[in-house]
């Protein structure tokens, strides 16, 4: 299968490079032929990567040593899930999983925008196939997924080699997330393309009004959901796998994921004033364009070596074709904005600073900074070895520093959004939205300074995250009023109604409060406990509210491993509550040791154990025990939050929902009211 394989990545390689010219060609001289060829040449980049990728995963499945790749990733006695995870463990997999899931990217554009948009689709097409192709340069050049082990003899006579067992997957791999973290992280990634080429498409085209930005807002938004979950799912790995007791430490491969999130956060927010007023053109340009840049220079430092990293590859020269190819897209991003920078002017000024366009600026520029400090904090050590010879590393403090102020203030700028209005606001409607919100989360924090909360970050944070999580509700509130007013749906019915009739804006909302639970999480942090304990069979240990009693430590044996088992009863308030088995395991394949963490959940608290092996000086049992609040609310504000941008990417309806029978007379009233600008005057 490794012959089959080879041949359909060089096929698919040149598949790329004739979709690239075939559609410059067609552009230039308009011919439609060479169009539709170019983007049929594009469509057929999907099955040829399908079968590339499956023949490499056949070798998996059937242990076939003798391909360098499947030996390194992968052992005997590996399951069979994890078999599936190999593909993307190392470097060359990785690359080709890349370019599998761009092609996926690319039928789909091309596929649904078949019959649409003849004017701007095949410079879309264009851009995403000259993408495709640098990767598969890659893939056939540099990082060749189906090279042979072989020897070769006196004469020149190479012959293959298998080996007997393989290497077997990295451990911290074999953990069942991460057959989804890096999927959907890959998927955010490549979705970034898509949106760039049709920023880049609707520049080049000069395409007329704001359709461009439409299309290009609901790819984002996919892409963006992906990447969000990428995110939350590594954070959860992180946390439940690495065993230091956090989800998040500002490593280079967090940020590089971090960045382009940041980006197009940002994007989202700031397209609604160029579809609203017809504004900030250029801003949303160079957003998309620095997301997709983000993104390949996020893959450029996981996989060079210039950045130390649990989540990066090891040191490879690959790193000069990323920079390579990045300095040939920031010259065209440049070519491409000045030529054009005609085409993208506003139509209109801002009126106010006391208006929602401002928030959106503020919002935009807050955004930018942070995504601003990450890059920096990320690339100092890197720029500090190259120009003084001595790598200065950037740790958590400089990120906490520098972020904490500048997300506290994204927060505040979450809850004022939705109170203000187009143009501007008066000063009474100022009075009137903020005033029981801005209320409601001083009360908040008094009623937790006089619990005993002092921590200044934390009790800030709360305070904002009551008050936005009222200005969210005061917007459900007011808006199903108005409905229950025109319609007679009772309350929760109209709740249902108004979501469904502007899904892209309720959804927003959705994605908020889910945003704040997360900060409610990370404000927990502030709180957290630790305590290190020599704990042989039969002693114990306090923490907090809890004391854990050792029973035993066993002997047990895995698929590929072996472990040794802690055996903790857990009492609470002197009763008993629970038991965990913090795991130490042993990869005979590998020659790694790995932990594995027992984490008792609450919305209140986690109990995290872990069991780190005997003490080289007393040869006693070590446990680390960590208490730490409200991690809960992390993960449950991650899938509020993308259960939000579901609903965002869903079409909103535009008739009466389906529910009880509507009052004699009020079916013409339900379906007029009260759609955005009816919301708009209640403020």
């Amino acid at each position: 299968m490794d012959i089959f394989g080879s041949f359909a990545l060089i096929l698919a390689l040149i598949t790329a490079g004739y979709a690239f010219i075939a559609g410059i060609v067609g552009i230039k001289t308009r011919n439609p032929l060479a169009i539709k060829s170019a983007r049929r040449a594009s469509l057929v980049m999907l099955p040829l990567l399908t079968l590339t990728a499956g023949c490499l995963i056949y070798g998996f499945f059937t242990n076939n040593f003798s391909m360098a790749y499947v030996a390194e990733h992968s052992s005997v006695h590996l399951p069979l899930l994890y078999k599936f995870a190999a593909l993307w463990s190392g470097q060359e997999g990785s690359l080709l999983f890349w370019s599998w899931l761009l092609s996926m990217w690319t039928f789909a554009v091309l596929f649904t925008n078949r019959r649409k948009h003849p004017e701007l689709m095949p410079y879309v097409g264009v851009v995403m196939a000259g993408v495709e192709f640098f990767f598969l340069l890659l893939n056939n050049f540099a990082a060749n997924p189906f090279s042979i082990l072989g020897v070769t003899s006196a004469t020149g006579a190479v012959t293959i080699v298998s080996q007997s067992n393989g290497h077997g997957l990295n451990p911290l791999l074999q953990y069942p997330e991460m057959v989804i973290h890096p999927p959907m992280l890959y998927l955010g990634y490549t979705g970034m393309t898509v949106p760039f080429a049709f920023a880049m498409g609707a520049l080049l085209a000069h395409y007329p009004g704001e359709k461009w930005i439409h299309l290009t807002r609901r790819w984002m938004m996919a892409a963006w959901l992906f990447l969000t979950c990428g995110i939350l799912l590594g954070m959860h790995w992180a946390y439940a796998v690495l065993g230091w007791g956090g989800y998040w430490a500002w490593d280079p491969v967090e940020n590089a994921s971090l960045m382009p999130w940041l980006t197009g956060t940002a994007f989202l927010h700031s397209v609604m004033m160029q579809e609203k007023r017809g504004m900030m053109r250029v801003w949303n340009i160079w957003l998309v364009f620095a997301g997709f840049l983000l993104s390949i220079l996020g893959t450029f430092l996981t996989r060079s070596g210039v950045v130390s990293s649990v989540h990066a590859f090891a040191q490879s020269s690959i790193g000069g074709w990323f920079l390579g190819f990045l300095a040939i897209l920031i010259t065209f991003c440049i070519w491409a904005y000045w030529q054009n920078r005609d085409y993208l002017k506003s139509d209109n000024q801002l009126d106010s600073v006391v208006s929602r366009e401002s928030s959106f600026l503020f919002n935009n520029l807050v955004l930018l900074a942070a995504a601003f400090a990450v890059l920096w904090g990320t690339l100092f050590p890197v720029l500090s070895e190259a120009v003084q010879g001595s790598k200065i590393s950037v740790g958590p403090p400089f990120f906490n520093r520098v972020n904490v102020p500048i997300a506290l203030f994204l927060l505040f700028l979450t809850g004022v959004g939705p109170l203000l209005a187009w143009r501007k606001t008066s000063m009474e409607s100022l009075r009137r939205n903020f005033a029981w919100p801005m209320m409601g989360g001083l009360v908040a924090g008094g009623v937790a300074f006089a619990y005993g909360f002092r921590e200044f970050y934390a009790l800030v944070c709360l305070i904002l995250a009551v008050f936005v999580a009222l200005t969210v509700g005061s917007e459900f509130f007011r808006g199903a009023r108005v409905i229950q007013t025109h319609s007679g749906l009772n309350f929760f019915q109209s709740v249902g109604r108004l979501t469904m009739r502007n899904t892209r804006r309720y959804g927003g909302y959705i994605v908020h409060l889910g945003i704040v639970l997360i900060f409610v999480g990370i404000a927990g942090q502030a709180f957290n406990v630790k305590r290190r304990v020599d704990l042989a069979p039969g002693s114990q240990m306090t923490i907090g509210p809890y004391t854990l009693y050792c029973q035993n430590f066993d002997q047990q044996n895995g698929p590929n491993y072996t472990a040794e088992e802690a055996t903790l009863e857990v009492f609470q308030n002197g009763r008993p509550t629970m038991m965990l088995f913090p795991e130490r395991r042993y990869f005979p394949a590998s020659g790694v040791i790995e932990t594995m963490v027992s984490i008792h959940s609450s919305l209140a608290r986690d109990l995290y154990v872990v069991y780190s092996g005997p003490d080289p000086q007393n040869n006693k049992p070590v446990i680390h025990a960590y208490l730490n609040p409200l991690v809960k609310w992390i993960w449950l504000g991650g899938i509020v939050v993308l259960l939000g941008t579901l609903l965002a990417l869903l079409p909103s309806s535009s008739g009466p929902s389906p529910g009880k029978p509507q009052p004699a007379g009020a079916g013409s009233a339900a379906e007029a009211v009260p759609d955005e600008d009816i919301l708009e005057r209640t403020r």
